[in-house]
């Protein structure tokens, strides 16, 4: 206790050597089954731990021996778990109202991965290659327009910066997808070209 109060490193060190299974085991008991997908028992620990010296270095504990030490340890987790009960039940958050989904299908599966991934160097270059294209014909400010929407923006955060109206914004990209269609109608119909 007293190389605690010096905030040594080895007690530090010997205090989360003995008690931190038994601090997680502690918290994964009072966290429900519904929580734990949600709630890490060791990120309960990590929290615990970390107000524990935090508030020690204040001097806000007058620990005596290792049997107050647990306590005190103890105590810091079941608020922590309880407060994390309480937040995941809270109304707009209750986890008693989730639905599990069905289990996918493994094909469908594989068609989500296929969308998820990262494109491949030679779909990057097409991409890019497309939008070069597809810019040669516009202004510069249809310019900005087409690589503010590219860039997540909304169609009145565009507007806005732009000092178009919403309108025009919504004409320009609406004939950057005609445009877009157009080119690949073209490419599927020249022949040895790679229609995917």
């Amino acid at each position: 206790m007293a190389d605690l109060r010096a905030q040594k490193d080895d007690a530090a060190r010997e205090i989360f050597q003995r008690f931190a299974q038994r601090l997680v085991l502690l918290a994964r008991n009072h966290l429900d089954k519904l929580l734990r997908p949600k709630i890490d028992p060791e990120d309960v620990l990590q929290s615990v731990f970390r107000s524990f010296f935090h508030r020690h270095a204040q001097g806000q504990f007058d620990l005596e021996n290792w049997e107050s030490l647990w306590g005190m340890l103890t105590t810091i987790t079941l608020r922590k778990c309880g407060y994390r009960v309480k937040y995941f039940r809270a109304a707009r958050r209750d986890i008693q109202r989730e639905v599990n989904l069905p289990e996918t299908p493994s094909h469908v599966q594989a068609d989500y991965a296929a969308i998820a991934r990262d494109p491949t160097p030679s779909e990057a270059s097409r991409l890019t290659e497309t939008l070069e294209r597809v810019m040669r014909s516009m202004d510069e400010r249809e310019r900005e327009i087409l690589a503010m929407s590219l860039q997540g923006h909304s169609n009145s955060e565009i507007s806005a910066q732009v000092g178009r109206t919403e309108r025009t914004v919504q004409r320009v990209l609406k004939r950057v997808r005609k445009h877009l269609e157009e080119m690949q109608q073209d490419d599927e119909s020249s022949p040895g070209r790679d229609s995917s």
